[in-house]
């Protein structure tokens, strides 16, 4: 019995490595005449049964490509739908005035709404192909992809369950932000978005979301902070500078199944 029951977590595990391990769709959408570029993992239940989706935003000057390797959602959740989608060129907010690089629009109604438009284009395809579980949408992001994530809190908050931006703050034109539960990843020495800012982010977080006691530990470098009304704030607080910890995946993708929409 023992060996018997060993052998089903084995077959277990190969089946979810298996599903991990397979190819990342190619998408292209056009949004008001543009290509627009995203790379998917979906899951075989989900035209079936009602599957979380959680989107995950690059950097500035990174690509869809890069936040596949560097937040490898689809391997730690693989049946959820993950979305990574692709930037366009954008001057940024801190670096690249010129636009040379691949980023997000900066707040609302910068570029167009170019990047709102194409999030709407791409979950409302998804409504049709696929169950999308609506209780189950999330998103992710890094640098210019987390200040994305905060612009997509403060225009679109209805529509998700959770959050976890990381080195990351909303914008001073982004509209006010609801209450919703949400993770955040900083670097105390962050040369770009200052750990100062961020700390007063994660401030601002827990009045919105009426986290008024102090953090509870939750694992290595995180605290939790419990709400009133049902919308903790989690932090992850790493060492280094302005990059993404790869422990963080993890933790977030925890954070996020403990917390569907009511």
């Amino acid at each position: 019995m023992k060996l018997l029951r060993w052998l089903t977590v084995l077959v277990a595990l190969v089946a979810i490595l298996a599903r991990a391990a397979e190819p990342l769709i190619h998408r292209e959408w056009t949004v008001e005449g543009v290509k627009r570029e995203g790379l998917l993992h979906v899951p075989t239940q989900a035209a079936t049964a009602a599957t979380p989706v959680v989107f995950v935003f690059h950097g500035h000057g990174g690509s869809m490509e890069q936040a596949a390797r560097a937040q490898p959602v689809h391997e730690l959740w693989p049946e959820a739908i993950v979305v990574y989608l692709q930037g366009l060129p954008t001057p940024g907010q801190l670096t690249d005035p010129a636009g040379r690089k691949n980023g997000w629009q900066g707040g609302p109604g910068d570029q167009g709404d170019r990047d709102l438009k194409f999030f709407d284009a791409v979950l409302t395809g998804l409504r049709v192909e696929y169950k999308v579980d609506a209780q189950r949408i999330y998103s992710t992001g890094h640098s210019n992809g987390g200040g994305f994530t905060y612009l997509l809190w403060a225009t679109r908050r209805e529509v998700f369950a959770a959050f976890g931006p990381s080195a990351a703050v909303a914008g001073r034109g982004y509209p006010p932000l609801a209450p919703a539960p949400v993770i955040h990843v900083a670097g105390e020495k962050d040369p770009l978005v200052k750990f100062a800012w961020q700390k007063a982010q994660v401030e601002s977080l827990r009045r919105i979301n009426q986290c008024a006691g102090p953090g509870q530990p939750a694992g290595e470098s995180c605290a939790l902070y419990p709400s009133k009304i049902g919308a903790p704030v989690m932090t992850l607080v790493h060492s280094g500078g302005h990059r993404y910890p790869p422990e963080a995946t993890a933790v977030i993708v925890k954070f996020f199944k403990a917390h569907p929409r009511p």
